[in-house]
């Protein structure tokens, strides 16, 4: 694209798309997104009319547009991709419930004029296997329903159905605990207390206080912004979407009550781009919140991922936001002091802030006093794989997944026996069903190698091979790894090779794993040996020759 001149067409093509909107150069994702919508592809000739208008090197443009998993870049001489392209969910547990085989049937039967993708998880595992038609999800897909979608045209995604809108939500009493605060009824530092003496972490996976977060954020200088993270791109995780279609409003008051505590002046929502029908509810919900605000509102913005896990971290989700390739920043400084356009940030996975309402109105001991083996809280596990009810399960942290299988999903799959679990998505291990009474929650599966993270939880059967789930989810962050380290980058898919190999190299995988873990900038890289390291540790029956 170096000293390309810009087509007239496309440049017209790329203002009327743009319209009105300013040329900020942190929204070149969401002018990437209005330009693939609508042709299908990026041209060489669209990026460099889009440089032109964001007066930016056409390089910039495409380094970004190429990053991102969700666009497809056409160079010159290159064929536009087919209109339609489905994708096939081939991640932990949509492989075991068949993803491969439906892949081929469906490459077979569709033809050429469809493209059929191998894709990461899509967030709905406990209805695998999952197929996205356009931007419709297939649950439980199989063939005929593919197909029957594909010959329909049923390619857009439906709203949810569930969803509590902003009137009834206002009917219901909803924005009074927001009011209450701009009212006087609270202070910011009696609310800051509340969440502190609530116990409650960040859901998102590392568990950090949440109350010491919001007063860590207080005391830095002004002006200050609010970073909500909806990417959930763990496989096995759907839990933030769960609540996003049944009660947005509640997880949008919380985040208004976190940003006037901390006295913050706008609010940036990051949605994985997976979830299209989340993104059209969120957009009615917010129009809906903003014609008619209980109080006065920050600037509210909602932006639109591009299909990278490694932006589910936080200062990778922060660039992406900034309008740059997701890449995790060295630290410190901390997000907290030097976060989204180098000001304080509070930044919450999205589960955290829908609590906030209901400890607020029901008091710091009605969470706090939740749980099992000495644990406080609630934990929202998002449950799939061989039992007879997955889904997400609210129960009480410290609750082991055994008593969460029994208690919650129904027990097994008649005719599977429990053999193993991912407690934390594919980044937190496999632990074998000896080990099912630990107690699920942050700080206690450390020891064992392994880590709750967001709580979701793969279960495995005597039907299911923990070898083989260790190398999908090394061939996930081999995928995702944004290449920015070494470490990670080689490391991955160096993993990769040895684990496809008849027989594993048990020294050569732990000596890799201990450099990725020891030099990778961020968690992707760090906990990518996770699986392989409790495959080898639990699961010595396996490997053992045949």
């Amino acid at each position: 694209m170096r000293g390309r001149l810009v087509d007239a067409s496309a440049r017209q093509e790329v203002r009327a798309l743009l319209a009105d909107r300013p040329r900020r150069r942190d929204l070149l994702i969401e002018f990437l997104h209005l330009i693939q919508d609508a042709h299908g592809h990026l041209s060489a000739a669209h990026l460099a009319a889009l440089a032109e208008e964001l007066k930016l090197a056409p390089a910039e443009v495409f380094e970004v547009a190429t990053f991102y998993h969700h666009f497809d870049v056409v160079k010159e001489g290159q064929s536009a991709p087919p209109a339609l392209t489905v994708r096939v969910c081939d991640s932990i547990t949509c492989e075991m419930f068949g993803a491969n085989k439906l892949h081929d049937h469906l490459e077979a039967a569709l033809g050429a004029g469809v493209r059929v993708q191998r894709v990461p998880c899509v967030g709905r595992c406990q209805a695998a296997p999952v197929v996205v038609v356009g931007q419709r999800p297939i649950e439980h897909a199989t063939l005929e329903t593919v197909t029957t979608a594909v010959e329909a045209g049923n390619i857009t995604a439906d709203l949810p159905e569930s969803a509590l809108d902003f009137a009834a939500y206002r009917a219901l009493g909803g924005y009074g605990t927001l009011r209450a605060c701009h009212e006087g009824h609270h202070t910011r530092e009696d609310v800051v207390q509340i969440l502190k003496d609530s116990r409650l972490r960040g859901l998102g996976g590392a568990g950090f206080p949440a109350g010491l977060k919001w007063e860590t954020l207080r005391q830095q200088p002004q002006p200050r912004l609010v970073a909500v993270n909806i990417d959930e791109g763990e496989p096995g995780t759907f839990k933030d979407r769960h609540y996003l279609e049944r009660d947005p409003h509640c997880f949008l008051e919380g985040m208004l009550i976190a940003t006037w505590a901390i006295e913050a002046e706008a609010c940036y929502l990051y949605l994985r781009d997976e979830y299209a029908g989340c993104r059209a509810l969120l957009e009615r919900e917010l129009a809906a919140l903003q014609a008619d605000p209980p109080c006065p509102l920050p600037t509210i913005e909602l932006r639109r991922g591009a299909g990278a896990y490694v932006c589910g971290e936080e200062s990778a989700m922060i660039e992406s936001i900034e309008g740059k390739r997701g890449m995790p920043r060295l630290r410190p400084p901390y997000v907290a002091q030097v976060g989204l356009f180098g000001r304080p940030t509070l930044e919450h996975n999205m589960e955290t802030l829908y609590w906030v309402r209901d400890i607020l109105e029901k008091g710091p001991q009605w969470f706090a006093s939740q749980g099992r083996r000495d644990r406080q809280g609630l934990r929202s596990f998002s449950v799939s794989g061989r039992v007879c009810k997955p889904g997400v399960h609210l129960a009480p942290a410290g609750i082991s997944v055994r008593e969460l299988i029994d208690e919650y999903c129904g027990g097994m799959l008649p005719g599977h026996v429990f053999h193993g679990y991912f407690p934390g998505g594919a980044s937190g291990g496999i632990l074998p069903a000896s080990l099912g009474d630990l107690p699920l929650d942050f700080d206690t599966l450390q020891p064992h190698g392994c880590f709750i993270g967001s709580a979701a939880v793969i279960v495995l059967s005597d039907k299911d091979s923990a070898r083989a789930a260790a190398l999908n989810a090394t061939r996930f962050f081999a995928h995702e790894s944004c290449g920015q380290c070494t470490p990670c980058r080689v490391g991955t898919a160096k993993a990769v090779m040895l684990m496809e190999k008849p027989v594993w190299d048990g020294a050569l995988l732990e000596d890799l794993a201990i450099a990725m873990g020891d030099a990778s900038i961020c968690g992707l890289g760090q906990a990518a040996p996770n699986p392989m390291r409790c495959a080898l540790r639990y699961f010595p029956e396996e490997f053992e020759p045949r």
